[in-house]
């Protein structure tokens, strides 16, 4: 029988209803990791194929500093750099009222910025420190996610603590843009991993109860459009949890 931890099961449904409930949700949730993946694809696109062309030196150009030459952000950088918030509020603030096609539009941007927003880990670490990287965090990302999934615990009792530490990492990440503290980045990257990887089990376990809870209430139009924003939820855990690792694990250039 369908069961959610946070909205229960549905006793009085037949085994032939539930089971055709049970392939919606397993197909729903197969429609937000393609999502996903789509998203992550783009983004990875995007990002390589600035760092290895000469749309490089429009982001992040040649400059002379007292110890030599050195890439530094433009201001078309440092727009890529910021303008994935703007996104991430259109798409939150309008989810009741932007259409489908529109949904998935600014997604497909999203990842598209997004992409331009993270050349410079080209700059930063070596390519294979970045592959390696990325395979690791998909490995912890999948696990999670998959525990989020089954599990039949309750994550909602958690959702005020991972909430609370990911606003103590902004604030840390902000206060520590001024005082360059070593120490204190390892800290934030350290609680970040934790953080997110406890936010990838949640939003599952969250997606999962929203479509118990709303599959027959929107019908098909609804659904194509929450599995984007559910999809954006999981790319954004993907993406804090790739770039923490980085800072933990990630082998940085020489030059």
């Amino acid at each position: 029988m369908a069961y959610s931890p946070q909205f229960g099961a549905y006793p009085r449904a037949s085994a032939a209803t539930t089971a055709v409930f049970d392939a919606g949700l397993r197909a729903y949730m197969l429609r937000v990791y393609n999502w996903m993946a789509s998203g992550l694809l783009l983004t990875g696109v995007v990002a390589f194929a600035i760092a290895h062309t000469s749309l490089l030196d429009a982001f992040y150009p040649l400059v002379q500093t007292p110890f030599g030459f050195a890439h530094r952000p433009s201001v078309l950088a440092m727009i890529a750099m910021f303008a994935p918030l703007g996104f991430v509020l259109v798409l939150s603030l309008g989810v009741n009222k932007l259409s489908t096609s529109a949904a998935q539009a600014l997604f497909w941007a999203f990842c598209a910025v997004m992409g331009a927003s993270l050349v410079n880990i080209f700059l930063i670490y070596t390519s294979e420190s970045i592959v390696r990287m990325f395979f690791i965090t998909s490995a912890t990302f999948a696990a999670t996610s998959l525990y989020g999934y089954t599990t039949k615990t309750d994550l909602s009792r958690f959702a005020g603590f991972l909430i609370m530490g990911l606003f103590g990492i902004i604030i840390a990440s902000l206060v520590n843009l001024f005082f360059h503290s070593t120490a204190m980045q390892f800290a934030i990257s350290i609680i970040g991993v934790v953080v997110f990887t406890g936010l990838t089990a949640y939003d599952t376990q969250r997606i999962k109860g929203s479509y118990l809870q709303f599959a027959y209430a929107e019908g098909t139009d609804g659904a194509n459009k929450r599995s984007v924003y559910d999809a954006l939820s999981l790319y954004l855990n993907f993406i804090n949890l790739f770039m923490l690792l980085m800072q933990l694990l990630g082998n940085r250039n020489n030059n």
